[in-house]
């Protein structure tokens, strides 16, 4: 079996993911409708993250790794700060 062999979407997936990857998709997902979601990572591992790596001078730059606006960076802290 080639990737050319296999139908739409699949062609993708077998050409970045394998035809092996691709026929286990195929199997575990057939017949629904995925969506995925732009943000890959959870808050809550987020909010983990930023609270480790703040070193009171780097708002802007977690703001930028995490894709979220500084202000949201600055109520995490915050908030972690007051539940303390």
């Amino acid at each position: 079996m080639k990737k050319e062999d296999l139908n739409g979407i699949y062609q993708d997936f077998a050409e970045h993911l394998g035809i092996e990857t691709t026929l286990l998709i195929h199997q575990y997902y057939r017949g629904l409708q995925v969506t995925f979601p732009q943000k890959l990572l959870s808050s809550e591992y987020v909010n983990s993250e930023i609270l480790q790596k703040y070193d009171g001078t780097n708002v802007r730059q977690l703001a930028r790794d995490y894709s979220c606006s500084e202000r949201k960076v600055r109520n995490i802290l915050r908030e972690h700060k007051e539940s303390k």
